[in-house]
């Protein structure tokens, strides 16, 4: 498990738009922050993507640092969840269009979450 030492998050009036666009400019970030516009709080390791889990770990980082999610430290577990109302109201529409976008185009589709041992899921 990959432990952090006091995620920061900047405040949403110093996000900045041109490292959110930078930030989903990976197919990896844009299908994490498709899996995370839920609104529900995922714990790091329930998250699946084609990359190793140090790779996820940076492009979490990544979304963190440009203020699209926040990070949550509970002992040694690591939650995130999307800013979605922050981002909303900083940038009204911003994520709609992505998501829309990013859903017709399939990108970041192969971003999922672990299947729980036991399931009868293939």
């Amino acid at each position: 498990m990959v432990t952090m030492r006091h995620a920061t998050h900047p405040a949403i009036d110093q996000v900045r738009l041109t490292e959110v666009m930078a930030a989903l400019s990976d197919p990896i970030r844009i299908g994490l922050v498709r899996l995370l516009s839920d609104d529900v709080e995922r714990g790091w390791g329930e998250l699946r993507a084609p990359v190793a889990k140090s790779t996820l770990s940076h492009h979490l980082r990544v979304l963190r640092a440009a203020g699209l999610t926040w990070t949550r430290e509970e002992g040694t577990r690591c939650f995130v969840r999307l800013r979605r109302d922050d981002i909303d109201s900083r940038y009204p529409d911003l994520l709609d269009a992505v998501l829309a976008a990013a859903g017709r185009e399939d990108i970041g589709g192969d971003v999922g979450l672990a299947v729980p041992a036991g399931s009868d899921s293939p």
